[in-house]
């Protein structure tokens, strides 16, 4: 019996509405079902990596988001209360250096992203429905979804369904597939200002001081997406009427004296606090099921991968369905091998950044201190700060190992000290050590001879080494993949209303870790 949908897409944020323009555009039959009635700002979702901006180019959206006020960030500086102002500002970095004909990082609000992707795919020839709870889904050889909205119940098939419904994925947990969890590590809380004028609108900015850590991306008109992280017995600091407020009254920095522009602006959107940790999946797919964005695992926010990681899903994906007619569990296996290194390494990177800039104290404050004083001198210590701009793939795979980690793992004291809470946590995220490594996988590029590139634009030296080839083709052998090692205790989340899966904001039952 015919497939009334080709694609079956459950959620219509970025994920699924990218991935329903490319493929509408591509001749398939798409229906996507999203719950909500309006996009809300979730104050998460709003930046793209450089190497996130170049899969944006390659399923060919760019012009789309630039056209919705799509707004780049050309260069970056690191604060400390270890460092003066100055000595900060002469770090600045490019960020131009990460990805070859990409300006730097692209912002551009959430709730505007995914209307225009939505609105996007409906023109391709994808049908979209909001509000549409569904009640019943079903993979295998006749994939369906069941929904209810305005108009009373449906059911539709298709020949490939697609959960794109974010991190409390009712698809997901209705396809049997777990997600494991990396303990919380520090809160979040996110909030848009608007009259920030005097702000540089092509820098961003993170840093440290006291009990506090702040980040700053500029959107343009004066509108600036702030997000600050501190400890996790602090859950409620910038709870209640004052939070905004206490929020952006902890910005004033003396490491930092433009902060007081961003302390003095409007808030322009909810204030919203969550923690920080890492999820993933074994292996997101099923036969006639398929996971995208959150829905197949999410890493750290605290190194900004999200948008960045549902981009290449989409590209890999539908490179995977426009190829051939084979749609099955077989077929995307090279996208599933991909995501689980991608996301291995951007585990190790997100761990990494969280010790440094997400812990707090006087130990703390030494780490960094010692980090940017060593750094400064040898750039090949950001190396993790490479796969967050460039992207995983382009180093070497044993730069994602404590064990065989450039110079940063030295026996130096002070940098074993850091060595040690993040091998722990490694350990909780299921790594073991040099056995657990893709052994013959990405054709990564290494840098050329030992010397290590001096200052910030040393690492445009690292870089700008091109990868041979495309790391699914790569994967394509399937060889040395190993698994996540013992696995974690599955995070069951429920959205607002107490649902799985749904629009709202996720949160922990009672009795989840």
């Amino acid at each position: 019996m015919a497939a009334d949908y080709d694609l079956l897409i459950i959620g219509g944020g970025v994920a699924g509405s990218a991935l329903a323009r490319v493929m509408a555009q591509a001749g398939a039959r798409v229906l996507v079902l999203e719950a909500s009635e309006v996009f809300e700002d979730r104050v998460r979702g709003e930046w793209i990596a450089p190497w996130g901006v170049k899969e944006v180019v390659r399923v060919g959206l760019y012009d789309l988001l630039m056209g919705a006020g799509g707004h780049h960030v050309e260069t970056h500086v690191t604060y400390d209360e270890s460092r003066s102002p100055e000595a900060s500002e002469a770090e600045t970095l490019p960020l131009s250096i990460f990805a070859e004909g990409i300006a730097g990082p692209l912002c551009l609000g959430h709730p505007r992203h995914c209307q225009t992707l939505m609105d996007a795919a409906r023109e391709a020839g994808a049908r979209v429905i909001r509000g549409a709870q569904v009640t019943e889904i079903g993979a295998g050889a006749q994939p369906f979804a069941a929904w209810t909205d305005a108009e009373g119940e449906h059911r539709a098939t298709a020949r490939l369904l697609v959960g794109a419904d974010g991190r409390a994925s009712f698809v997901r947990e209705s396809l049997g597939i777990p997600p494991h969890q990396d303990p919380p590590h520090h809160m979040f809380a996110g909030l848009l200002v608007e009259g920030a004028d005097g702000w540089d609108p092509t820098r961003q900015a993170i840093g440290a001081e006291g009990e506090f850590g702040f980040l700053a991306f500029p959107q343009g008109d004066g509108r600036v997406r702030l997000y600050g992280s501190y400890a996790l017995d602090q859950r409620r600091r910038f709870a209640g009427a004052e939070g905004p407020a206490n929020f952006l009254a902890a910005f004033r920095a003396r490491c930092a004296p433009a902060n007081r522009i961003l302390a003095e602006a409007r808030p322009a959107g909810p204030l919203l606090s969550y923690f920080n940790n890492d999820a993933w999946t074994d292996q997101p797919f099923v036969e006639g099921a398929v996971l995208v964005g959150d829905a197949a695992g999410w890493n750290d926010p605290i190194i900004g991968q999200g948008l960045s990681i549902s981009y290449r899903d989409v590209r890999l994906v539908s490179e995977i369905l426009k190829a051939s007619d084979d749609w099955s569990a077989a077929a995307l296996a090279p996208y599933g091998e991909e995501r689980a290194e991608r996301l291995r390494r951007l585990r190790f990177s997100a761990a990494l950044t969280a010790a440094l800039d997400a812990e707090f104290g006087p130990a703390a404050a030494e780490r960094r201190r010692r980090h940017h004083e060593r750094s400064s001198a040898d750039a090949s210590l950001k190396a993790h700060a490479i796969a967050v701009m460039a992207g995983p793939e382009v180093l070497p795979p044993d730069v994602f190992t404590p064990e065989h980690g450039p110079g940063f793992w030295s026996s130096d004291h002070g940098y074993r000290r850091l060595q040690r809470p993040l091998a722990g946590r490694l350990e909780r995220q299921g790594r073991r050590g040099p056995a657990g490594l893709l052994r013959a996988g990405l054709p990564l590029c290494r840098p050329a001879g030992s010397a290590r590139p001096r200052g910030p634009r040393g690492l445009a030296r690292l870089s700008h080494r091109p990868v041979r080839r495309d790391p699914a083709d790569a994967l394509r052998s399937r060889r040395g993949l190993a698994g996540p090692g013992r696995l974690l205790r599955p995070l069951v989340l429920r959205d607002r209303r107490g649902r799985q899966g749904g629009a709202g904001p996720a949160r922990l039952r009672p009795g989840d870790p």
